[in-house]
């Protein structure tokens, strides 16, 4: 028998046809054994991780032994086992990878303790400890110190980040000053920029490593120390 409407009937055949297409198509996409097993973020952020440590090992070692024109980013990468475009990737630029090899550095040496210094009420705690927070950094790894200052002065990438670091440490120094007392008329406002540009003189890695040349890095911190004191205290 003939339909009595075939137009009508071919339409609901050809929607019938694409529903159920459609409905497979779903049921692929959601099964996963037909997918690809995602990739966990955690463990590709631990790979990552594992991989910066390693390269920062790695280009310290380069820089310890072999010094800064030796650093290559081609060197790094045979040495640690992945690309060029894996370091690139991590830490961009060769200033990037020892910008952040200093902020590693600095955070070994307890910089991370200077916010905990800041919120301290007693003024002389706050001075000493202070202090403390840098002459213990520049203990801790002094001549590798010496050294990354050294590149900071050949390499403009890497100084100027190696500066800003230290205006802020100016910037520190001046909110210690300003707890110390009022400066708001006469001589003592005055005198103001002046403790100030002692405190981040004394505090210095240059100060220090002079001071230590000549004794020991615990006679050069309670050099600076007393300095300090008496300097602040005028």
């Amino acid at each position: 028998m003939v339909p009595s409407n075939p137009p009508i009937v071919a339409f609901k055949f050809t929607l019938c046809k694409l529903n159920i297409l459609g409905y497979y198509r779903r049921v692929t996409l959601r099964n996963p054994a037909s997918c690809k097993r995602p990739y966990s973020s955690g463990r590709r952020l631990e790979l990552s991780d594992r991989k910066r440590t390693k390269i920062l090992a790695a280009a310290r070692a380069q820089l310890e032994n072999n010094g800064f024109l030796s650093l290559t980013l081609d060197a790094l990468a045979r040495e640690c086992g992945v690309t060029r475009q894996t370091i690139h990737n991590l830490f961009g630029t060769k200033s990037g990878l020892l910008e952040e090899l200093f902020d590693q550095l600095a955070l070994d040496g307890g910089m991370h303790r200077m916010g905990e210094v800041m919120r301290q009420g007693d003024a002389e705690a706050l001075v000493e400890n202070f202090v403390k927070v840098f002459t213990d950094f520049w203990s801790k790894d002094r001549l590798f110190i010496r050294r990354v200052y050294g590149i900071a002065a050949i390499d403009p990438g890497f100084g100027a980040a190696v500066d800003a670091r230290n205006q802020r440490r100016r910037m520190a120094a001046g909110r210690v000053v300003n707890r110390l007392g009022r400066w708001a008329e006469g001589s003592e406002a005055k005198d103001r920029p002046r403790r100030i540009a002692v405190l981040w003189a004394l505090t210095s890695f240059e100060f220090f490593d002079v001071l230590a040349e000549g004794s020991s890095v615990e006679d050069a911190a309670r050099t600076v120390l007393i300095i300090v004191k008496r300097e602040l205290a005028t």
